[in-house]
């Protein structure tokens, strides 16, 4: 039997329309997380995209913007697993110039990038202010992890399998030298944080054009 699979649309409405119904007023914060691959940005520009469209005010950003330098992301070897989970984002930057101030609200101007992993270099700073009333979406990996789960309002996990998430990355980027790494950081992640358990929506995103919510107690 067919499983039913909502428009997309559909499903990105429902949940602009919960996030608002929630926080409509005042600054909110909401975390998008999942694996590698499986889909974080996109689902979160497209979110944005869905609240934006009732009139709302929207910023996003990524912690991938928030990566530390690349000695520190290795310091513990180039295919160490825990060092991708605990050394990869500058979490001390990310609070102090995106999330502290934005909280604040009011004239309090905050940034939204801070470093190019690519580069290996810090970005221009470019300050940012925005109404009193204003959503801030955050995509990125481990982002339900203990020390920065009491940040989010609304917190959402993307629900993809493994080798799906993994054969996304392939296709996107070649074949990864160091997946042993990357496997072991999410295991770690898994282990430690139970983000999926963590977030207050889960949705099954195997079919980018057919996101579905799923409930803890029926998957």
């Amino acid at each position: 039997m067919a499983r039913w699979a909502p428009a997309k649309k559909d499903q990105l409405d429902a949940l602009a329309a919960e996030i608002l119904h929630n926080y409509g007023s005042g600054r909110a914060i909401v975390a998008i997380d999942g694996f590698d691959g499986g889909g974080k940005t996109h689902f979160a520009d497209d979110l944005a995209a869905a609240i934006t469209a009732t009139g709302h005010s929207v910023f996003r950003a990524s912690i991938d913007d928030f990566h530390r330098s690349r000695a520190e992301r290795h310091a513990r070897g180039a295919d160490s697993a825990e060092g991708f989970y605990r050394d990869s984002f500058d979490y001390t930057t990310f609070r102090r110039v995106l999330i502290e101030p934005f909280k604040l609200g009011g004239s309090t101007a905050f940034v939204t990038a801070a470093f190019d992993h690519r580069r290996d270099a810090p970005m221009p700073s470019k300050w940012r202010t925005g109404p009193k009333d204003a959503i801030l979406i955050v995509d990125g990996i481990f982002i339900n992890r203990p020390e920065l789960r009491g940040l989010w309002n609304y917190s959402v996990w993307l629900d993809v399998p493994r080798e799906i998430a993994e054969q996304r990355m392939a296709d996107r980027d070649g074949p990864e030298e160091n997946a042993e790494r990357y496997r072991g950081g999410q295991d770690l992640y898994l282990a430690e944080a139970n983000p999926r358990a963590a977030a207050v929506a889960i949705i099954d995103n195997r079919d980018f054009e057919h996101p579905r919510r799923v409930f803890a107690d029926a998957c």
